[in-house]
């Protein structure tokens, strides 16, 4: 069995788990989930942890742009010192086979902690590329052959984001990541996901039922296949 390095993102403002701390994160629970479950399958696999929600990467800024589009060739010494964060973070993504991202909606979308890793992995000439001379579409995804696959466990108040759900175009959190991740060839996608959150009671407790078994149903169907497969199932989400 060949090894797998999985990159394991918690994203949520919240240090603890649901279920063991007071006031936990659901997605933490779930991420937490996951991971451990996943050791038990394959011991052998690398586990990087990466914690967003209580370690945020600095903000693009202007100094990082200039940086980041200048041709490494051109760059000036203090243009790596701008750089260095966001050259760990892609090293570490370009590394991950599997993406797990404990992922809350904060306002409909992703958490500002999570968009400022976004914005300092999605880099020219590291994970797109970009050339004039292609014509009306410049742009390519960089990581498209890479293999690389994603989890997202999420946690929202209310209920009915789900795909076909009565609210689910008021979901910008997964859509955002796909359509990050896409860009940049990260496609294919998988998800579960605790509602009713600001409702509690039974609710909630069933709604973290159904998706701990989503998660140990993931666990189990990812770790049978091989890592290079790319066959639809019930529960892989369309790419």
């Amino acid at each position: 069995m060949n090894t797998m390095n999985l990159l394991h993102i918690d994203a949520s403002a919240r240090p603890g788990r649901s279920g063991i701390d007071p006031h936990g994160s659901h997605t933490r629970r779930l991420s937490a989930r996951f991971v451990e479950r996943w050791r038990e399958a394959r011991p052998n696999d690398r586990v990087d942890y990466l914690d967003v929600g209580q370690r945020p990467p600095a903000h693009v800024d202007a100094r990082w742009i200039h940086a980041a589009f200048t041709a490494p060739a051109e760059r000036e010494p203090w243009m790596a010192d701008a750089l260095a964060e966001s050259d760990r973070l892609v090293d570490q993504l370009v590394a991950a086979d599997l993406i797990v991202v404990g992922l809350p909606m904060y306002n409909f979308s992703v958490p500002a902690q999570f968009k400022a890793w976004i914005d300092n992995i999605v880099r020219v000439g590291r994970t797109f590329g970009f050339d004039r001379a292609r014509g009306a579409v410049p742009y390519w995804p960089m990581l498209a052959d890479a293999g690389k696959r994603m989890v997202l466990l999420g946690a929202r108040g209310d209920h009915g984001y789900d795909p076909g759900g009565r609210i689910a175009h008021l979901n910008h959190a997964e859509r955002t990541v796909r359509s990050v991740f896409g860009y940049i060839g990260i496609t294919e996608v998988f998800e579960a996901a605790v509602e009713c959150d600001e409702f509690g009671g039974e609710q909630l407790a069933e709604s973290l039922r159904q998706a701990e078994q989503k998660v140990d149903d993931l666990v189990d169907q990812l770790t049978a296949e091989p890592q290079s497969a790319h066959t639809a199932t019930g529960l892989r989400s369309a790419n």
